[in-house]
């Protein structure tokens, strides 16, 4: 099951939405655990469309993370880290870091 907490900010005509999709384990109905929070961002257009050209900026960037595959006859003469520097970007233009307030109300909201 999924719940998420979403808060919206308006910048000009360009609506930013700030989720925490939340991956929960349930018994008999009932959370019980977190599996997962993912903190991010929804960019909108003043039409309210997903914006088109930030899908499209983070669809790419996410297949930069992907490390590269090497052959073990290549000789390893180069470090290939692009795959790394694309995960701190991803992280810094797509995530955000909860404050502890806003933990302790995700928390409070799925288990009272």
């Amino acid at each position: 099951m999924a719940a998420a907490m979403l808060c919206g900010v308006i910048v000009g005509t360009v609506l930013t939405l700030v989720v925490a999709p939340v991956v929960l384990e349930l018994e008999s109905r009932k959370p019980v655990e977190i599996l997962r929070i993912q903190y991010s961002y929804f960019a909108f257009d003043s039409q309210g469309h997903l914006r088109e050209d930030e899908r499209e900026k983070k669809a790419r960037l996410s297949m930069d993370m992907i490390k590269p595959m090497q052959s073990d006859q290549e000789p390893n003469l180069v470090i290939d880290a692009r795959y790394k520097f694309a995960k701190k970007r991803f992280a810094r233009e797509y995530m955000w870091e909860p404050s502890p307030e806003v933990e302790t109300a995700i928390f409070k909201e799925i288990f009272g």
